[in-house]
């Protein structure tokens, strides 16, 4: 994952920052300590290559050691993984790596959750750029951990033109003309719309993939029948756990589901340490 290595120093200079006063009035020698990471309830588990690197940038000789891989499903007691070292060390990481393990296996649960929803439709769960702000690249890995799919993942890499980017250019066709002309000939257009007018003016411009925002059902299945195939359609907008199956079945291709990171719970992960 590029800029692992500055998500995870920056975590721990937020936490240790001048030094951590507990661990140093605590243990005044080097001691050899052995840690596990336990998970206290059910979960996918997801980021447990990015807890051992906090580790081992706080220091490389750390022996870490996974009993699990990523997407694994883990049930309450399991243990995670085992870590054996300087017990300063594992103490200064434990808050940090515990923090990004627990985020990342939440995303990737209620992903899990929200895939399980929609199967036997064609449609994809995909995830939004409604991420925490310095830690995209993890909750975008954790989505697919748990079986989504990555929407863009940032400004840079996709065209997407929402309602306030078609005010701005004076019309949907103008929009996607100017697109069109500026963007690179392997690059996707993707238009929202919130009606079947707007639908149809997205068609007439060639989007790419249409999206269709906080629509009816019944509106839904009107616009998926007008497009018949000659875009993508996504759905956005009104997405939960109690609705996701039914908005798959009006036939969208693509789910987009903000409430996979923006509203994902952390799981319940702890580290017990005995001195070895």
């Amino acid at each position: 994952m590029t800029g692992l290595d500055k998500i995870i120093e920056n975590a721990l200079a937020e936490d240790i920052h001048t030094g951590d006063i507990t661990t140093l009035a605590v243990l005044r020698e080097r001691c050899e300590a052995r840690a596990s990471l336990i998970a206290k309830e059910p979960m996918v588990l997801a980021g447990i290559e990015v807890a051992a690197r906090v580790f081992h940038l706080l220091d490389p000789r750390i022996n870490f050691t996974p009993r699990f891989s990523d997407s694994d499903l883990l049930k309450s007691g399991d243990i995670i993984a085992e870590i054996i070292g300087d017990a300063a060390f594992l103490l200064q990481g434990e808050r940090v790596a515990l923090n990004i393990l627990q985020r990342m296996s939440g995303v990737a649960t209620l992903t899990a959750r929200y895939v399980a929803a929609v199967k036997g439709t064609k449609a994809r769960v995909v995830d939004t750029r409604k991420t925490t702000p310095g830690l995209r690249i993890l909750d975008k890995y954790a989505v697919r951990v748990g079986g989504g799919v990555n929407h863009r993942t940032g400004l840079y890499d996709g065209v997407l033109i929402k309602e306030n980017h078609i005010a701005a250019a004076g019309g949907i066709n103008t929009a996607v003309s100017r697109a069109r002309g500026y963007i690179p000939h392997t690059m996707k257009i993707e238009v929202e719309t919130e009606t079947l007018a707007e639908v149809k003016d997205a068609l007439s411009a060639g989007a790419d993939i249409i999206m269709l925002d906080n629509m009816d059902k019944t509106i839904m299945r009107e616009a998926v029948a007008m497009i018949a195939g000659r875009a993508l359609v996504e759905a956005s907008g009104g997405v939960n756990l109690e609705t996701v199956r039914e908005i798959a079945e009006t036939g969208v291709d693509i789910i987009s589901v903000g409430a996979l990171t923006h509203s994902a719970r952390s799981m319940d992960i702890s580290m017990l340490l005995e001195v070895c």
